[in-house]
């Protein structure tokens, strides 16, 4: 397609289309002619990608180029926001830009590869082991890194709480994705043309994690309670919860 198809399957006009190219977040289009360029499918997901991640996830251009290199910094990434980055990923050239350095997580969380052992043990990751290192995709360095950011708020071995805790997770979400993906490719049918699913897949992805986490939310504070069983047993059914004491002077 050219660009002007691009500018219409996107919503993204030409100008910014450039600034993306610009920044390294596209793959280059090809190049049949000089002054002439021919772009595909992936470059309309890579630029609705970015568009989320700058809109939904509030990172800047700078921010997404930083992260698909593997670098670091001190704002923290939505969990939501590595499904465009995976999204982008994929479209991207060379093996390196896909891939996040086990030793750049290192720097700022010193368990990153144990924890990222464990879990590909799990299958819950896979460690890509090349010359330059281990490393991982920028979907599974973020499943590390969530843990980590775990650990940081008490959730420790010490606490009960290794990193084998999380391996009942990847049945229940193989079993819903199987469900998902089989009703997507249900609904879309010979109807829609495989760019115009894959800009649905896109959108609706983000929404869907958003969710499922609110359901999770809901039955989650349905089933965990903060009241010990001593003080349950102590504490009268009529129980009334008192309110502010009155000040002086004031009358009852």
């Amino acid at each position: 397609m050219k660009m002007r198809d691009l500018e219409a399957a996107t919503g993204v006009n030409r100008e910014t289309i450039r600034v993306y190219f610009r920044h390294g977040l596209l793959p280059e289009p090809n190049r049949p002619k000089p002054n002439v360029a021919d772009y595909d499918d992936g470059h309309v997901r890579a630029i609705i990608a970015v568009r989320d991640l700058q809109k939904n996830n509030g990172l800047t251009l700078k921010q997404i180029g930083n992260v698909l290199s593997g670098e670091t910094d001190d704002r923290q990434v939505e969990a939501t926001a590595f499904a465009n980055l995976e999204a982008l990923v994929a479209t991207r050239v060379g093996l390196d830009d896909r891939q996040v350095m086990l030793s750049s997580l290192l720097k700022v969380w010193p368990k990153a590869a144990d924890d990222a052992e464990e879990f590909e043990k799990m299958g819950l990751i896979s460690i890509i082991r090349g010359r330059k290192g281990p490393a991982l995709s920028v979907t599974d360095s973020r499943i590390v890194t969530i843990w980590q950011e775990m650990r940081a708020a008490g959730y420790t071995e010490e606490n009960g709480f290794p990193p084998s805790i999380l391996a009942f997770y990847k049945e229940p979400a193989e079993t819903i994705a199987a469900q998902e993906s089989g009703r997507f490719m249900e609904a879309m049918g010979d109807k829609w043309s495989a760019e115009d699913a894959a800009v649905l897949f896109q959108h609706g992805i983000r929404l869907m994690i958003d969710f499922f986490g609110l359901l999770r939310i809901k039955a989650l504070m349905r089933n965990i309670h903060f009241d010990s069983p001593a003080s349950a047993q102590a504490k009268p059914r009529s129980a009334k919860v008192k309110g502010p004491p009155r000040k002086a002077g004031k009358p009852a």
